[in-house]
This record gives structure tokens, sequence and C-alpha cells, in this order.
């Protein structure tokens, strides 16, 4: 029978110096959130801006899609390339240098005068915006091994409200200075965050038994997590077609909403996203099941609500009422899953967190990539209805990954 998310491994506690949980507080925790969160923002700005992003820079509706897809696969490249880095250097000073990295590029961004150099800078800040991801093993080192659940449930929820707040803030500050000024803004934002935390940050030496010494091995031994850590691999299977099924409704949207029957303006899609704050609460709710000992069930219970949710979606074509309850059901869903893997993964390898959070974010947003792409395709091709099957395909796909894993762990 595999080990739940709550066994607590002989070597869990060695990883962790004895005084670093005293040094998490609230404070802390929610410092670290508020960084997650505007370190991601930046990732999720083109997607309510696509329409006047394509009239500024006179592109087409594919290339729009691949600026959303660009956001994700830099992500996931920064999450294979640079995120491992956390186990063998201080990572505060990783944490502070990646942030300062993400103002610079958003800078560069924000004066893109081409769609190419809009997606070169795109996927530079996606790079190294993974600071956040940083972040999120650091919060769980601090935590107490009975809290880790509810602590990386704190954090990661700054993750979905930057995501969240950054399409609504891309819309409405559209509206007073053009797309560009959101950029403007998160850049400075993100300066002095890294200020922050350099200094608030305690230091957390390299855990013992890291072992890699260079950085070929260190990427190295990143992937040998993946071959030698089932939960591992299955965790992150279902993670990427999650969130591929959540990228196809995240870019899909856009182009819905834009049209008739509901024609609105960015600032109008950008708050109709604040729907997905409802998720933060599914988050938290499923961390303190998975803290008591429920992970799976939340696991099961995700993967079927992000499947059925497609239904609702399906009405909200020419539907307010029902667009709205499918977005609802499938950020709850999301959310909540994602919740429940991470709580998995953490308990697995405590001196190797930060790789095995590389291993699984990357492919969580390899999969947000190939579903953005797929969605502006399929869009092309077959409209809203294309795209729901599209959705509840790969959402399905995940529940049934869950079922396999059950199954083998039997």
């Amino acid at each position: 029978m595999a080990h739940s998310s709550n066994t607590r491994t002989p070597h869990q506690g060695s990883a962790l110096p004895a005084a670093s949980s005293a040094s998490l507080g609230r404070g802390l925790i929610l410092l670290m959130a508020l960084a997650a969160g505007l370190s991601a923002a930046g990732n999720y700005f083109a997607q309510p801006l696509l329409d006047l992003i394509t009239q500024d820079l006179h592109i087409g509706v594919t290339l729009a899609g691949l600026i959303v897809a660009a956001a994700q696969a830099g992500y996931a490249l920064g999450l294979i390339l640079l995120v491992p880095l956390g186990d063998i250097t201080e990572r505060r000073r990783l944490a502070v240098g990646l942030f300062a990295a993400t103002a610079l590029f958003l800078l560069l961004t924000a004066a893109a005068p081409s769609g190419p150099l809009l997606l070169v800078g795109t996927a530079l800040v996606a790079l190294t915006s993974v600071g956040a991801q940083v972040v999120v093993p650091f919060a769980a080192t601090l935590a107490a091994p009975e809290a880790r659940g509810r602590v990386v449930g704190v954090v990661m929820s700054g993750v979905l409200l930057g995501g969240l707040v950054g399409r609504m803030a891309a819309g409405a500050l559209s509206e007073l200075g053009g797309w560009r000024t959101v950029y403007w803004v998160n850049a400075l934002l993100m300066a002095v965050m890294a200020v922050l935390l350099h200094r608030k940050l305690p230091r957390l030496p390299v855990a013992s038994g890291a072992a890699p010494t260079t950085y070929g091995s260190l990427l190295r031994s990143t992937l040998a997590l993946l071959r030698g850590e089932p939960l591992l691999r299955s965790r992150s299977a279902i993670g990427a077609f999650s969130m591929a099924s959540y990228s196809v409704q995240l870019t899909a949207l856009t182009f819905l909403l834009t049209r008739q029957p509901y024609d609105w303006t960015a600032a109008a899609i950008g708050f109709f996203g604040l729907l997905g704050i409802i998720g933060v609460a599914g988050m938290n709710f499923a961390a303190r099941l998975g803290d008591r000992g429920h992970v799976q069930a939340v696991s099961g219970a995700a993967g079927i609500l992000l499947t059925l949710a497609w239904l609702p979606l399906l009405a909200g074509e020419t539907s307010l009422w029902w667009l709205a309850t499918g977005v609802i059901v499938l950020n709850i869903a999301q959310q909540a899953g994602l919740n429940s893997s991470q709580n998995v993964i953490y308990a697995l390898r405590p001196e190797a967190r930060n790789r095995i959070n590389s291993a699984f974010m990357t492919l969580f947003f390899v999969g947000g990539a190939v579903g953005a792409s797929l969605a502006a395709v399929v869009w092309a091709a077959a409209g809203w209805s294309g795209v729901c099957v599209l959705g509840a395909s790969l959402a399905a796909m995940s529940t049934a990954l869950w079922v396999l894993e059950r199954v083998r762990a039997r």
C-alpha cells in the first residue's frame, strides 16, 4: 500500500533546522503569499488583453494565443532549469535574484514594439517568475509537518489570487493607459518585493543530503526523482492534464467574451475572472482535509468536479449564469486538486523538495502550455463547443490517472 501524504518518513525532520519553524509567523506567511502572487501575476496579464494587443501590434489570433502559451512554456522552462537550484544554494538569495530579474524583464516586455518581441519578453518574464515556486517549498520547509498543507495552501492561494487579480488589473489599467501599463506597474512592485524578501526571509541552510554539487548533476537528479518516485510521476501526470483543462478555459474564455452575445471590454473580462477567487476557499478547505488524512478523497472529488464543470461551461456560450457556474466549479476543482497533489509530493523527500517541486510544476505548466495552444486551434476550428469537448476530455484523463494510481496502490 502506498504511503499517504501525511505519513512521516524517518528522515523528514532532518531537512529543517530546529529553529526554522519558529521563524514562520503569520506575517511572513502572508508576505510569502503576496510575493508569490505578484510573481505569478505577470504570466496572466496578456489573457484579457489579447484583443487590444492584436490591434495595437497588428498580429493574428493564433500568435495572440501563442503569447499565452509562451508564458506557460517559459514558466515550465524556469521550473526545470532554475527551481532545483534551491536544493544546493541559499534559497533567500535565489528568490531575491529571481524577483529582481523578473522586474527587469517586465520593463522589457512593456516596451516591446512588435508581436515577436512581446512573445520573447513574455517568455523571459515567465522564466524568472518561478521565484514563486522557490517561495512555496521554502514555506513548506519552514512549516511544522502537521501544518504543512495549510501553510502551502495559504502561499499557493497567493499564487491563485495573483493570477486572478492580475487579469483584473490588466483589464482595468488598460482602460487608463493602454495594455502596456500593467507591465510597468508590476515591474515596480516586483522590485519592491525583492527588497522586502531580502529583509524578511530567514537564511535557510542547504538541507543535509541535498547531494548534487554541480548544475548538471542537479538536473539529472531531478529527472532521477521522476524515475524513482512512482507517486511523483503519477501526480505530475494528473497535474499536467488538469492544468491543460484549466488552461483551455482561461484562453478560450477571452475569445468567447469579446464576441456576441457578450461583447465585453478587457476590463469587464478581468473583473469576471475574479469569480476564480472562490477557488481559494476550495484550496484551503482541501488543505485542511489533507492535513486530517483525507487527501485521496479530495483528489478524486476534484477530478470528477473538474470534468463535470464543462457541462455548465458548454451551456454558458449563451448564458452568463451557466458560464459563471462553470467557471466557479472549475476553479474550485482545479485548486483543490493541486493542493492535494502538493500535499502528497512534499511528504516524499524533504531534502529534495525543490527538485520535487521542479519536476511536478514543470509538467504541470507544460500541460498548461499545451492546453492554451490547443484552445486557440480548436476555437478557430470548432468554436466554443469544440473547446468544451477538449477541456472535458483533458479533465477526464486526469481523473482516470488518479483511479489508476489508487488501483496500483492497493
